[in-house]
């Protein structure tokens, strides 16, 4: 992946902020750039919990289009559209993007990557997916020369899925069973490689699903019923956005647990491991900034995230009995005290 400064086109106080909100990185906001003197509407679509919260994400996505020459007002300006992590609104709100002469999509996840691949055939389209393999989904003919209208930034799971399972065998070494939570609205290709990593290390896994917030409950309750000696979050846009609830039900079932995402650890899970969500933020943007000065999407290679964070809670360690190894703590890019 090729980035630039975070400190470019973002202030030291900018920074501090978008990593302490990081948890609110699904929204749906439209924007309009002017680019070699010509109007140009760039749209954002995602899901997103209502309230200014949801806007902290373009502050990345903005240090990204300024690593290319490009800065709001003078390029272009930000506007916001919410659906409210209703995905149901979507549609609608398409509707009228799509109504309004809009020349590019920003988008995140796999549901609104599905959905405007499908819908949007000509305009460019450059999304943040960390739950796909888009060559498997058939939205790239290939990471290098995706040959559509859509590009973006995507994660490779079967990695991931082999450094979790070593993290939590780490703080766990006697561990056997797995309960693994996974958002069904994401594809198979994080519950298939999650599997096959345990099977490969005699860890037997049970995959529980999760579709909202309201069942969060009783899959915890579900998970705690199995006796498992570790829990294992997959990525998706729900887990993202719900990781304070999330870790607070992993403390409350006394489970030792993982995700992608730091602020589940910020927020009291036992580890996060995953890439740093800035950096594919400001990625996109160096990509919208690329599409709109007139490079193809179809040339502009699709990236993967090269910069992963471990946080641990020690906190959390201490209160479920868990003994961390002090070289795990070495390693961690931040511990939670």
């Amino acid at each position: 992946m090729v980035g630039c400064d975070p400190s470019a086109g973002a202030s030291h106080e900018a920074s501090r902020i978008y990593r302490s909100i990081r948890q609110f990185w699904h929204y749906l906001a439209p924007r309009r750039a002017r680019a070699a003197g010509k109007d140009r509407r760039e749209d954002r679509l995602c899901p997103s919990r209502p309230g200014t919260a949801s806007k902290n994400p373009s502050v990345p996505l903005l240090a990204g289009l300024a690593c290319e020459g490009l800065r709001e007002p003078e390029n272009f300006v930000l506007i916001i559209r919410a659906t409210d992590g209703d995905m149901a609104k979507v549609l609608s709100v398409l509707d009228e993007l799509l109504a309004s002469n809009v020349d590019l999509f920003v988008i995140s996840g796999p549901p609104l990557t599905r959905a405007l691949h499908d819908a949007i055939k000509t305009r460019p389209i450059v999304t943040i997916d960390l739950e796909s393999d888009p060559v498997e989904s058939g939205w790239l003919q290939s990471y290098a020369r995706p040959g559509g209208n859509l590009t973006g930034v995507f994660a490779d799971f079967p990695d991931f899925s082999t450094k979790w399972l070593q993290l939590l065998k780490e703080i766990a070494p006697g561990i056997t069973k797995l309960v693994v939570l996974w958002d069904t609205s994401t594809p198979l290709v994080q519950p298939k490689a999650v599997t096959a990593a345990a099977q490969s290390v005699d860890v037997r896994t049970d995959v529980l699903e999760l579709k909202s917030p309201s069942d969060f409950e009783t899959v915890f309750n579900a998970a705690s019923a199995r006796r498992p000696d570790g829990l294992l979050l997959l990525s998706s846009p729900l887990v993202s956005i719900n990781s304070k609830q999330l870790a607070e039900l992993a403390l409350q079932h006394r489970l030792p647990a993982i995700s992608l995402f730091a602020s589940f650890a910020g927020s009291g899970g036992l580890i996060s491991y995953g890439p740093n969500i800035d950096e594919q933020y400001r990625e996109a943007g160096i990509m919208v900034a690329k599409i709109l000065k007139g490079t193809k999407p179809a040339d502009l290679p699709a990236e993967r995230p090269t910069r992963f964070e471990l946080i641990v809670n020690s906190k959390t360690a201490k209160s479920l009995g868990v003994k961390v190894p002090p070289t795990l703590l070495a390693t961690a890019d931040e511990v939670i005290e």
